[in-house]
């Protein structure tokens, strides 16, 4: 198995694969990268910040199943593609967390009166380019994993 392994905001170890599934076949988690009409889509989450859709996988649903629900809920968004990009591994203080990555295309955005545990959505045409250090951003924004997946979205012409 082929990975990245770096310390994240929080100094866990995270190991990050783009291969399938190499962690687990039944993460628990998932994060997934959004494009709206050439914008970025992501959600602000009340403490953390702003960042992309993502939650965990509930009872009786796949990990893809939880991507496309999630994004919906914290955005009121509707998936139109979603495509797997990746997973990765986070050695933490309190456990293991492995989330898988996706990135989605979205078809439309309808209001919602309740967006869950966000503020709901956030459009940018372009991620600033000082998110380590810009407090307005979630930590999940902050470490090698949205790179490097952005640079694997690219590489295999997503968007």
């Amino acid at each position: 198995m082929s990975y990245l392994s770096f310390i994240d905001f929080y100094k866990n170890e995270v190991k990050l694969s783009f291969e399938d599934h190499p962690f687990s076949k039944t993460p628990k988690h998932v994060w997934v990268i959004c494009r709206f009409r050439n914008q970025w889509l992501l959600t602000e989450h009340p403490r953390r910040g702003i960042e992309f859709p993502g939650g965990k996988v509930e009872k009786g649903e796949t990990a893809d199943e939880a991507a496309v629900r999630e994004v919906h809920e914290e955005t009121g968004a509707h998936v139109k593609h979603l495509s797997y990009i990746g997973q990765y591994k986070v050695e933490g203080k309190g456990g293991t967390i492995i989330k898988n990555i996706y990135y989605a295309e979205i078809k439309e955005i309808i209001p919602r009166e309740s967006y869950f545990e966000t503020k709901g959505p956030v459009l940018m045409d372009d991620l600033p380019a000082n998110l380590k250090d810009n407090n307005r951003y979630s930590f999940m924004m902050k470490d090698n994993v949205l790179r490097e997946s952005i640079r694997k979205i690219k590489q295999t012409n997503l968007f």
